[in-house]
Formats: structure tokens, sequence, C-alpha cells
């Protein structure tokens, strides 16, 4: 696959964000969001997802210059309006609210209405985790899960996230879709021209579908877990634990009324998202050890394969991050490289520079 200079990929993605309408500062803040997803490994929610940013900045779903307003707060609580600025504007405007609460009260509990796709759940988690707090971040999206027994889908992705710190500067950090797989993943393997496994989506016949172009068009991803056999109604509750916490706390579209992202839709999603933040000092001492200790453990576990060591929660994601830092450049598929030089000449920006392709 070609490989892309870091540098050279947030260069692209600034100034295609800043040729659709952002500000400089949202365009970087933005740009921040999504690199961090694909340095981790997660490319379903970086380069990917730009393209729909700024369709919705150009025909009115996303204000790329509006910024959130807090309509009703305590000391450890807020309610706030997104008023559909860009997921990163929202996501940091609300965490660092949220982190300033937990500081100042212990835990800072903040829910926000109209909101855009705000990226990587985890990435607002970690940003708590680096002040030595646990930070947790929710959101709902488009209807996209079919819950246990329905043919059709209700619930969104509705992701879960939660980083802890550790001692010596280690994390425990949990990013996951409450389905067996987000959308952006079956994304991924149409531009790679690889099937899915089975367990992520249903057909339009609503059976197991291998075919990612299926299952990217029936828009029926299978709840964390898959089948009722399998257990995929505890996927399905957990889906429906981050509704409350989202839609419910913040008066939001509920998932079942979101209206599908896609390249035509005009509508703000008034999606609903939660940041919550706990100062681990107001509890037991001794917090970041016993996470230390947690985590060696997970770590020193036989492995059923000596090839595939056991790994904590967050480790991949680490990996990933150092071995992409050492090398300075991401890798893409020669079809996403393609998609996005052909939306640079539409938009006017200079499209990516490649350093190598290694097929």
């Amino acid at each position: 696959m070609p490989s892309v200079r870091i540098e050279e990929i947030k260069r692209f993605m600034e100034e295609s964000l800043v040729a659709a309408g952002a500000p400089v500062s949202e365009a970087k803040a933005q740009t921040d969001l999504l690199l961090h997803a694909d340095i981790v490994g997660h490319f379903s929610h970086g380069l990917n997802r730009l393209e729909l940013y700024i369709n919705d900045m150009k025909i009115g779903g996303c204000k790329p210059s509006a910024k959130p307003v807090i309509l009703k707060e305590s000391a450890a609580t807020a309610w706030v309006d997104g008023v559909d600025a860009l997921g990163a504007t929202v996501g940091k405007f609300c965490m660092d609210l949220a982190m300033k609460k937990a500081k100042e009260c212990g835990v800072g509990w903040v829910s926000a209405k109209r909101c855009n796709h705000f990226g990587m759940a985890g990435y607002w988690a970690l940003k708590a985790q680096r002040e030595g707090l646990i930070g947790m971040a929710y959101t709902n999206s488009a209807p996209i899960m079919t819950p246990t027994r329905a043919k059709n889908s209700a619930n969104g992705t509705n992701p879960i996230a939660m980083a802890a710190p550790a001692s010596g500067g280690d994390s425990l950090v949990v990013d996951m879709a409450t389905t067996a797989a987000a959308m952006g993943k079956v994304e991924m393997q149409l531009r790679k021209g690889e099937k899915i496994p089975e367990g992520w989506a249903l057909g339009s016949d609503s059976k197991p579908t291998t075919d990612p172009q299926e299952a990217f068009e029936s828009g029926r991803l299978m709840p964390l877990g898959g089948q009722e056999k399998t257990s995929g109604y505890k996927g399905y509750a957990l889906s429906t634990m981050v509704e409350v916490f989202c839609s419910g706390l913040s008066g939001s579209n509920s998932s079942h009324n979101v209206p599908s992202w896609s390249y035509t839709q005009v509508e703000p999603p008034n999606l609903g998202q939660c940041f919550v933040v706990v100062d681990p000092e107001r509890f037991a001492p001794g917090f970041a050890d016993r996470i230390k200790d947690c985590l060696e453990h997970y770590r020193s576990l036989e492995p059923i394969d000596p090839s595939l060591p056991v790994l904590a929660p967050g480790d991949k994601e680490k990996k990933n991050e150092k071995l992409t830092r050492a090398s300075g450049t991401i890798s893409y598929p020669q079809g996403q490289i393609d998609s996005y030089n052909k939306m640079a000449e539409r938009i006017g920006v200079k499209p990516i520079k490649v350093v190598s392709s290694n097929l």
C-alpha cells in the first residue's frame, strides 16, 4: 500500500478542512482528531472520514465556525448545546469542561445535544487520562445496529470509551463500538476488496453476510457478540445504556431518529454526546499502582499461542502509535489515495504526495 508522511497527511487534512470553510484553529483540532485514529491503527475513523466532514460543512449540516453553549450547569454537571459545530470543537469544549469540574468536585459530567460525529471516542477519554484523571466518552449515532431478534436497525454503533492512568506513565484504555464492528471498518474492507468476518452484519435478507458491499448497503450491523446464541443481546443492551447517557440526558435525537450520515444528507444529525471525568485521588489511595498491577498481570498471562502475547486493553494502539511515529509514515489503500486526490482537485487543494508504494 502507498505510504504517506505524517506531516503530509496532516497538511492535506488541514488544507481540505479550511477549503471547506473551517477556521484554521478548528481545522487543526479536527485534523488532530482524525490523525490520531490513523496513527493508532483505527483507519475507519481517520482519513476515511474526512470527505464526510467536508461534505457536512459544504451542505450546511455542520457549522464549522460555531461555538458550543452551556445551557445549564451545577458544580459537577453541565448541559451543553453543540450548535451543530465540528465534532472536535464540541468534544474539546465538553471534555475540558468535564475535567475542570472533576478537578473542583471530584466528578464532572457533561451531556451535549446538537452534535456532529466526534471521531474516535477514545481520543476524548485520553485527554483526561493524560492529566491523571479517569476519562469516559459516549455518543449515539444513526440507526445502524439491528437489536437482537429484530430485522431492521434501530440503534447506533453507540461507542463506549474509558481511559484510566496507571503508574509509570502506563494506562488502561477501553474504546469500542457496541456493534460487532463500526461501519467504517466495513468501508475499509470495501476499499481493500476483502470480505468482512461473519458476525459483523446482516444482509438485506436479514441473514449474516460476509460481503462488505451488501453490509454497507443494508446498514444492519450486528450487536457486539453477534447473534442471540453468542450473547449479542449484551451488545444491544450496552448500546441502550449509551442512549440513556446521550440522548436521554441531552435532549438530542435518539438513535432511531438520527438521519443517516451520507453525502446527500443536509439535515444536522443532532447527535447526543456524553463526557465524564473522575478524579481518582478523591477515592482510595494507590489507584494508579493498582491499575498498573492489573495491567502487568494481564500481560504476564501465558498465551495460547506463544507468538500472540496477551495484551491489556489499549496495548495494540500504543504499539501501533510507536511504530507509526518511528517510521514517520502511514500506509493507505491505493483506492483511498485515488479517491482523496479526486476530492482535492474538486476543492482546490494540493493532492496527497506519496513517498513509497509497498505492494
